[in-house]
């Protein structure tokens, strides 16, 4: 069973890491944008629509990566004091209650929402820029489609705890080992008591 969860989760981190570098497009924009408008005094209306699709990709596409990793914001004063079976039964019915139902609407509102842009070729209605939104319509069902991938681990995840009493293991990122790495480096540097640094 492990082996499928660590393959959609190696799905979704293949989906956020690749969209992440919508930052760095962002980045560039952006200084590409205020070196237009401020050094040249030649503002351009597409970059700005261009900026907010990009940001408005990246959003969407995070998604499943972030439910991936466990890195969703929750309310948890209660919920991290309940033993893990808890947890679990919690996470369960909220996923069938709520994420399901939720994420199947986004993918069937998206599919026909992008249809219908791609049908009219539609342009941004922002600024008159003309710029083309369609092929970023397509982002909505393909990123509910990967988060509700995800969300069916996530129940799988619940349903192995509820057996088991333990979390089953995550993926995790090379950013989180290394900076448990750092932790252990840090403390072994630091000045034990009474000792002088």
């Amino acid at each position: 069973m492990n082996r499928y969860l660590f393959m959609i989760d190696r799905i979704s981190a293949w989906s956020g890491k690749l969209f992440a570098w919508t930052v760095v497009m962002l980045t560039l924009l952006v200084c590409f944008d205020v070196t237009l408008r401020y050094v040249l005094n030649a503002p351009n209306q597409w970059v700005f629509d261009v900026a907010y699709i990009l940001y408005g990709l990246l959003f969407m596409m995070a998604g499943a990566y972030t439910l991936s990793r466990n890195g969703h914001v929750r309310a948890d004063m209660v919920y991290r004091t309940l033993q893990p079976r808890t947890q679990a039964w919690f996470d369960l019915v909220l996923y069938i209650v709520f994420f399901v139902p939720g994420i199947s609407a986004l993918v069937y509102a998206g599919v026909e929402f992008a249809q219908a842009s791609w049908e009219m070729k539609e342009v941004s209605s922002v600024t008159s820029s003309g710029v083309p939104v369609y092929p970023y319509k397509l982002a909505i069902p393909v990123a509910g489609g990967l988060l509700l991938l995800q969300g069916i681990a996530e129940m799988l995840r619940c349903i192995q705890c509820i057996r088991s009493g333990e979390w089953p293991q995550r993926l995790h990122d090379v950013e989180e080992e290394d900076i448990g790495q750092l932790k252990e480096i840090l403390s072994a540097d630091a000045p034990q008591d009474g000792a002088k640094p």
